[in-house]
This record gives C-alpha cells, structure tokens and sequence, in this order.
C-alpha cells in the first residue's frame, strides 16, 4: 500500500512549517534591528541570558534557551571569537561553563534599545490581544516538547 505525498497545500495546515515560517519572519525583523552591533537575535538571546548571572554551565544554559548542546555550541563560537563570552575549563563532571566578558557586557547595553524599538514594532503590528493569544499558543507549544 502506497502512501500519499502531501499536496503543497497540506503545507498551510502543518504545525511545524506554521512555525518555522513565523520563526524566520519575526527573526528577520530583529536581526535587521540588531545589525548595528553585528549580532543576530540568537546571539543576543545567549548574552541576555548569560548577562543575568554573568556565567553559567553550557548544559543549563542549553536547558534554558531549549536548544541541544551541539546548536548551542554552534551559536557560542561566534560569540567566543568576538571575545564577547569566553568559556571556563572543564569543571565536575567534565561540565563547562561559559561567562559574558566586558565586551560582551558592552554589546549586551549597545544592542538593548535596539531589541526594545523591535519588540515595540512586533507589538505594535500584533496588538495587545493578538500578542496575548500568540503568547498563549507559543507556551502552549514550548510546554509540548
């Protein structure tokens, strides 16, 4: 028995193109707002987190952008090579840590009123209910996996 291929058209119903479509739109817009610091939003998104504690573990920081330690590695070296995190030795059970430098401080502060001018236009473009249901499915979705 042979299976059917999806039509083109199946494509508008699927959840995981749905998103990744929404991902690469919204994604755009902040790496066009975060250009001037030659960041992308993933690269922000490292050093936003990594600016609360100033240091943490790969895997918890890993665990906390919900990415695999291969992807997170991917998307450190840009950053290590920049000098805006350097990563520590190998601790208790060959964890290691990663840690924001001045550098990287400094490009966080830069890159704020940038993120903040396109979160403002992301919501301005939603609106207050429609952020407040898409908040809601993206939660929904997140809380899934």
């Amino acid at each position: 028995m042979s299976v059917p291929i999806p039509k083109h058209d199946d494509l508008s119903a699927c959840v995981c193109n749905k998103t990744r479509t929404a991902a690469r739109v919204v994604t755009r817009l902040y790496d066009e707002a975060l250009r001037p610091t030659r960041l992308r939003a993933t690269q922000f998104a490292l050093l936003v987190a990594l600016g609360d504690d100033g240091a943490m573990s790969i895997a918890a920081l890993a665990k906390l952008m919900a990415m695999d330690r291969s992807t997170l590695t991917r998307n450190l070296r840009p950053l290590e090579a920049g000098g805006l995190v350097v990563r520590g030795d190998e601790g208790w059970r060959r964890s290691r840590s990663v840690e924001i430098t001045a550098k990287g401080r400094a490009r966080l502060r830069q890159g704020l009123p940038l993120w903040e001018s396109a979160q403002r236009e992301m919501l301005r473009k939603l609106g207050p209910s429609d952020w407040s249901r898409v908040q809601t499915g993206l939660d929904l979705l997140a809380g899934i996996g």
